[in-house]
């Protein structure tokens, strides 16, 4: 196994150089081309700075440097408070606690992995990729994920089950009648850490969906509009082309909350009617969902849970918990006047 001596030959510095600059000194001051020589040599060696810097268990809780990755903008955030929630619910909790976040990273910053040197800890809100190799990274010991879980044999993490919020949502529906449904949702985007690069795939609501749908031979293909992302511009916009193609289904199940209030918007400019033109359920259960007009149906979502659990989870591990756990969290159909359910009988059943 290579150690730090291995590092400072292959990398021709000073062993000193290499323990500074591989554990975040930062009142080192070094050229970038020797860092980057000495963390190339680290890598390629395969030496594993988790061993060298496990941190003391006698250590007080408020010495520890917590660092919190959150993949969106303030001003998505602004758009869409689902991750605003989780963060600011994580804040509070450590606030509560007399504690406080070292470093917040967000990734449309473009951080390098280096952001991380020094951190005893890593809360990571939203779908991130990191390599597993990388030493700023891999000599974290105690990481839980939010809303994704990349490995969970190694990792804690806290999510949602999209495959049940979209089968809560769809059951309703279906029970109220309804046989035409559309989607207007977005893909899935896993951001790679480092880089502004990522991976684009299928959302669970949209597979969901489709599984969903053609399980009881429902599914139109022209009736489901997937963008890019769950913002409000998003979804106004999926649904004016839904708009254009004409021939709406008789109700929506939308990705997210703030893409529904927009996309009521769209509906209202064209004069179509909610609900009694076209029935609308969401997901997230956000404050203004309650003020929309008419008010949103929609699945709840509890992030103030998930932030509370992922600090939770973080403190069990610098307390020594080893085996990594995964918290799935329950989801609550909110009814309101969007979905229609006052234009049928209780009794409705599917046609």
């Amino acid at each position: 196994m290579a150690n730090i001596r291995d590092v400072a030959s292959l990398a021709g510095v000073s062993p000193s150089t290499v323990s500074r600059v591989l554990n975040g000194d930062p009142s080192l001051s070094v050229l970038e081309e020797t860092r980057r020589k000495i963390i190339s040599a680290a890598e390629q060696l395969q030496y594993n700075m988790a061993s060298k810097r496990a941190v003391s268990k006698s250590m007080p809780l408020k010495d520890y440097k917590i660092g919190l990755v959150t993949f969106c903008s303030e001003q998505f955030e602004s758009e869409d408070p689902y991750y605003l929630s989780i963060r600011m619910q994580i804040e509070k909790e450590f606030n509560q606690m007399g504690l406080h976040i070292t470093r917040t990273i967000r990734w449309v910053n473009h951080e390098s992995y280096e952001s991380l040197s020094g951190l005893d800890g890593l809360i990571v809100i939203g779908k991130f990729e990191f390599d597993p190799y990388n030493l700023f990274f891999n000599r974290i010991q105690n990481i839980v994920f939010v809303d994704y879980s990349p490995d969970e044999d190694r990792f804690d993490s806290v999510v949602v089950d999209f495959n049940k919020v979209t089968t809560t949502a769809l059951d309703h529906l279906t029970g109220l009648g309804y046989t035409k449904i559309g989607l207007i949702s977005s893909r899935d985007f896993i951001n790679r850490f480092g880089s502004s690069t990522g991976i684009d795939s299928i959302d669970q609501r949209q597979s969901s969906f489709e599984a969903y749908m053609k399980n009881k031979n429902l599914y139109m293909p022209e009736h489901v509009h997937i963008g890019s992302n769950f913002s409000m511009s998003s979804g106004y916009q999926l649904m004016k082309d839904a708009i254009k193609k004409g021939k709406l289904p008789e109700a929506f199940l939308i990705g997210s909350d703030p893409m529904a209030i927009a996309a009521s918007r769209a509906l209202k400019e064209a004069g179509v009617k909610v609900p009694m033109d076209v029935a609308l359920v969401g997901i997230d259960d956000i404050e203004m969902a309650a003020y929309m007009d008419p008010p949103l149906t929609t699945v709840k979502i509890y992030t103030e849970q998930m932030g509370q659990t992922a600090v939770k989870m973080l403190l069990e591990r610098i307390g020594g918990r080893e085996v990594p756990l995964k918290v799935v969290l329950p989801s609550k159909l909110i009814v309101r006047s969007s979905c229609g359910a006052g234009r049928f009988p209780k009794t409705a059943v599917q046609k």
